[in-house]
């Protein structure tokens, strides 16, 4: 039978795993067809993680796991899930159960059919505040306006992925990562099922509003150099409208003599002008940045200990006795 990868990143979760584990479990008792690895990527967890996935793969040979050197973030936990999958599709979901296991057969039903890319996309956002869905909402509309790639709205890493959809997603080594744009990049045979995110079953949510900024900035400077091209945009304009102004005062001047006052307009426009400038750089210093973090070429990750009971190989073995790393 085939193998179906579920790749489940954590990070402190604790609270949750093993709740997480017994519904996970309960689901894919039920599928009869495939064999099934469930990957557990710990990203440099300070709580038990690590060790209540150890405890679970005693009695669960299907469990593998991967234990990240220190806490790299979702995306490179997610990009070294790819890199070990063993499975012809792989499935990621998050430990926190806001990810419905249930919804897994209704994947596999349609990646039967041949789409190589089945995405659950959410109906509610239970526990969420107001600003949050909103700014999520305005930022994912604002994507779209100044991107070519369709970045699709409300729907996350929670997804099915066939093995060519994988090794094409290998291939992207970027160490600035927006894996929900690179799942639109490498486009393929898409489908969309719906869930509703139920809220976490314990625990905190990793996600503050500055991880969702710079979550938000990856997108944009990842996809798009829309932000460059109306800082120019901006610059034109604005020196058009200077060039249209400096012609009013030298005939203002020329008609009516030299005038001392406007000294709080001068300001303005000075403040206004800086600000701009600022702005440009930032915008400028934003892309600089990420080029200077590419052209150092590191790995995305290293691993400190790899163990997969379900199908060992020499190499695995190896692996197991030394860290490797990508």
């Amino acid at each position: 039978m085939s193998i179906i990868t579920i790749i489940v990143p954590a990070y402190n979760e604790e609270e949750v795993l093993e709740l997480f584990y017994e519904s996970l479990n309960k689901t894919l008792n039920s599928i009869s067809f495939y064999n099934f690895e469930l990957l557990f990527v710990n990203d440099g967890s300070k709580d038990n993680t690590l060790q209540i996935i150890k405890n679970l793969a005693l009695d669960d040979n299907r469990i593998s796991y991967l234990n990240l050197s220190r806490n790299y973030g979702k995306e490179a936990a997610m990009a070294a899930g790819f890199d070990y999958a063993k499975g012809k599709a792989i499935i990621i979901m998050d430990a926190d159960l806001q990810h419905p296991p249930e919804v897994i057969p209704e994947m596999i039903q349609y990646w039967e059919q041949g789409y190589d890319d089945v995405y659950a996309k959410r109906l509610k956002r239970e526990g969420e505040a107001f600003l949050k869905k909103f700014t999520s909402k305005m930022y994912y509309r604002t994507l779209q306006k100044t991107t070519q790639i369709p970045i699709l709205p409300d729907a996350g890493d929670f997804r099915l992925l066939d093995q060519r959809c994988v090794e094409a997603l290998k291939q992207l080594r970027e160490s600035q990562r927006y894996t929900k744009g690179m799942y639109s990049w490498i486009g393929f045979k898409k489908k969309e099922i719906t869930f509703e995110a139920a809220p976490r079953a314990g625990g905190e949510t990793k996600w503050s509003y500055t991880n969702l900024i710079e979550l938000a900035l990856e997108g944009i400077t990842s996809f798009t150099t829309f932000p460059l091209r109306l800082s120019s945009i901006f610059g034109f304009a604005i020196s058009i409208f200077s060039f249209i102004y400096l012609i009013f005062i030298i005939v203002k001047t020329l008609f009516t003599g030299s005038d001392v006052s406007g000294y709080p307009s001068m300001m303005v426009v000075i403040l206004f002008l800086g600000g701009i400038q600022l702005l440009s750089l930032g915008i400028i210093g934003e892309y600089l940045g990420r080029i200077f973090t590419e052209t150092k070429n590191r790995p995305l990750y290293f691993i400190d200990e790899y163990s997969n009971r379900a199908e060992p190989t020499y190499e695995e073995s190896n692996i197991e006795r030394r860290v490797r790393k990508h």
